[in-house]
């Protein structure tokens, strides 16, 4: 696997990662809004990616084999919940609203973890180019 190769495929984690930290903080600005309909409510939005495993695979944004590529984004599936409010504007003739399917909880732990994967993506970067530069040195000598 050449260096180009590898700083390739760990820029594709980096923006991919990127991708789920965009979604984790839409969702989180979108935690408390309500409407007046089930459909009309927020979902939270999931990236869903693709690994890259053959030449077919990639593309000018994802040229390289073993990286990942964002396929599409995802509504979560979990329904939005009713809540009763009868002084919202947004009410329905019974007096409720639909919330957000949005969990802080689950998005906090989608940033922690999305964050980490970035972080883990800069240290293959950084290590690949320490080894490069240490190869210059002894070729130097």
């Amino acid at each position: 696997m050449s260096m180009d190769n590898i700083f390739g495929i760990a820029g594709t984690a980096l923006n991919a990662q990127l991708t789920r930290m965009n979604a984790t903080a839409s969702n989180l600005a979108n935690a408390g809004t309500v409407s007046t309909n089930e459909t009309g409510a927020f979902r939270a939005k999931r990236p869903i990616f693709k690994a890259l495993i053959d030449e077919q695979m990639t593309h000018s944004g994802a040229p390289y084999v073993g990286g990942v590529k964002v396929d599409r984004m995802a509504d979560d599936t979990i329904p939005p919940r009713r809540v009763s409010d009868p002084r919202n504007p947004l009410a329905d003739k019974d007096g409720y609203v639909y919330q957000s399917n949005v969990s802080e909880v689950t998005e906090m732990v989608e940033m922690m973890a999305s964050a980490r994967s970035y972080q883990n993506n800069v240290e293959v970067i950084n290590t690949a180019r320490q080894l490069m530069m240490r190869t210059l040195d002894i070729s130097k000598a």
